[in-house]
């Protein structure tokens, strides 16, 4: 009984986390559309969520079709992340002693690696702190191990599809629903584990058409 109590108590820990991770990258996804509303309107990405839309018949929902045409969005989102990671980095035990900057690491040492160090590597992304979605679209699609906000390898975060379905319903109706205000353009984002606004990125919404 202990055994299965725990198990269950991992999967609501799984489950809260993979929740979080997803709003605080819808947050994160809402900052930079709305500082770049105006920009995106006129862009692939408002017109792509309009086409999908406007191929729907009224009261039918998104399916995975759908979500596979979202090719623009997704390079929107991924930006955001390479920005602004859902997880600043995580501990791991050195399984073989190795040398780095002149540092020799040893085996059984913990370390604490970095999303956001190697997400803005110039090495492997040309003007990292560019905000360009059009970057994976360009033959820029990043090699293995240099893009991980989800991690990589055998231990890569299980909920990636999830998160990817959830961020882009959201966005899917956000963009055809509404236009939006920012009501604390210069929200600080709090360093956490997980970054997120510090007072929860408030916005006022407005239908279209009123």
């Amino acid at each position: 009984m202990g055994l299965i109590h725990n198990l269950h108590k991992r999967k609501d820990t799984l489950k809260k986390l993979q929740i979080d991770t997803t709003n605080n990258i819808s947050n994160s996804v809402f900052v930079y559309i709305c500082c770049l509303y105006i920009f995106l309107l006129s862009i692939k990405r408002f017109l792509e969520q309009l086409v999908i839309s406007s191929s729907k018949k009224p009261g039918k929902y998104l399916n995975w079709e759908d979500m596979n045409k979202m090719n623009y969005s997704w390079n929107v989102i991924c930006e955001t992340m390479r920005h602004i990671p859902p997880v600043q980095g995580t501990f791991r035990e050195v399984l073989t002693e190795f040398t780095y900057a002149g540092y020799t690491v040893p085996k059984g040492w913990k370390v604490y690696w970095t999303v956001s160090t190697t997400n803005m590597n110039p090495r492997y992304f040309s003007n990292p702190d560019k905000f360009n979605p059009s970057r994976y679209g360009e033959g820029e699609g990043p090699i293995p191990f240099t893009y991980v906000p989800f991690g990589g390898g055998p231990r890569m975060c299980p909920g990636k599809e999830y998160a990817r379905l959830a961020i882009l319903t959201f966005v899917h109706n956000v963009v055809n629903k509404y236009r939006w205000d920012v009501l604390c353009p210069k929200e600080k984002v709090t360093g956490d584990m997980m970054p997120a606004p510090e007072k929860g990125l408030p916005i006022r919404l407005h239908p279209h058409g009123l």
